[in-house]
């Protein structure tokens, strides 16, 4: 993979803009919505009966779940480039996006339930199956080949795209719009209860992969150098490809499908601040908490009282990037 070989800004200017980025977005997404807060009753905690419970029940939740998730979609990218070597790689190449979306899409048809964590952890499960799937069609000779990876989970996406167009084809009006809500994504339905889901199966493993972040480093001189510099290959891809998977089947079955974050995020830091993961990785993390929280209150403030699906516009900053990088790095 070519990398970068001048970086924007040093990585400690980039840590502290990232940090106060986050935390000014932070007040704002606190102080703004239908209700509306005073940003400097938001620091000092002076708040009324109503404007406690809005901010206590109400938007701490979702802020916390934004930071979460997008740090994890970031996280997950930032990792499956590293081992791709690909810029272009994105969580949703081993199958566990599209997993996901089947899974909700065969709850919400066969009227399974769906209410509180019941489309949730079907989403989790489904995504789950699809990695283990694709994982186990890319072993060879006892290893995890990395491009029968690439190759099943596509493989895998194509199937799963297949059961999802069948479903959408036999489901009702309601069925269509709830599924179609849903891949949209969406933080409306954070709580504390869902923040606690996200910590432990999006939190934890962020946190792990930056023990992942020298064997990376390694692995971009190559297998066959990486081998003889003594690198275990095998733990480290299952590693990545676990973590990954974990991080973005949880982030999905919590909030539907937000895309770009996980190509987006990864590809800026290792911009600025060059190819060494230990930067990268948490990096992305902080990026993506940003810009997910920032998408998150454009889509409740931009088009008031009417929230926008916060996908949409992911989707829609993700996309002219995409197009912008496949321009830079030329054919």
């Amino acid at each position: 993979m070519r990398q970068a070989s001048n970086r924007w800004i040093s990585p400690s200017v980039g840590l502290a803009g990232g940090l106060t980025t986050l935390a000014l977005l932070v007040v704002a997404s606190a102080a703004m919505g239908a209700v509306v807060i005073a940003p400097v009753d938001v620091v000092r905690g002076e708040l009324s009966d109503l404007h406690r419970a809005v901010l206590l029940d109400i938007r701490l939740p979702r802020v916390v779940l934004a930071i979460l998730v997008g740090a994890a979609l970031a996280c997950s990218g930032a990792l499956l480039q590293g081992l791709f070597r690909n810029p272009l790689a994105d969580p949703g190449l081993v199958g566990v996006s599209s997993g996901a979306a089947l899974a909700a899409a065969t709850s919400i048809v066969l009227g399974l339930p769906t209410q509180g964590f019941g489309l949730p952890v079907a989403a989790f499960i489904g995504g789950a199956l699809a990695t283990l799937f694709a994982a186990g069609l890319a072993q060879r000779d006892g290893h995890l080949s990395v491009t029968h990876l690439l190759l099943a989970g596509i493989a895998v996406n194509a199937l799963c795209g297949a059961g999802v167009g069948m479903l959408i084809f036999a489901a009702d009006d309601d069925e269509l719009r709830g599924f179609t809500f849903w891949t949209l994504g969406s933080l409306g339905s954070a709580s504390w209860s869902t923040v606690t889901i996200a910590a432990v199966g999006a939190g934890i493993p962020t946190l792990l992969s930056l023990r992942l972040a020298r064997g990376l480093d390694v692995l971009l001189l190559g297998e066959s150098s990486a081998r003889a510099l003594g690198l275990r290959l095998d733990p480290l891809k299952a590693a990545c490809i676990g973590l990954a998977a974990l991080a973005v089947g949880t982030s999905v079955a919590l909030c539907g499908l937000i895309g770009f974050i996980g190509l987006v995020a990864p590809h800026l830091v290792r911009l600025a601040v060059g190819p060494r993961h230990g930067w990268v990785i948490p990096g992305a993390a902080l990026l993506g908490a940003v810009l997910l929280l920032g998408s998150d209150l454009a889509a409740r403030t931009v088009v008031a009282p009417v929230e926008l699906p916060v996908g949409i516009l992911t989707t829609g900053m993700g996309g002219p990037f995409l197009l912008w990088l496949l321009r830079r790095r030329g054919p």
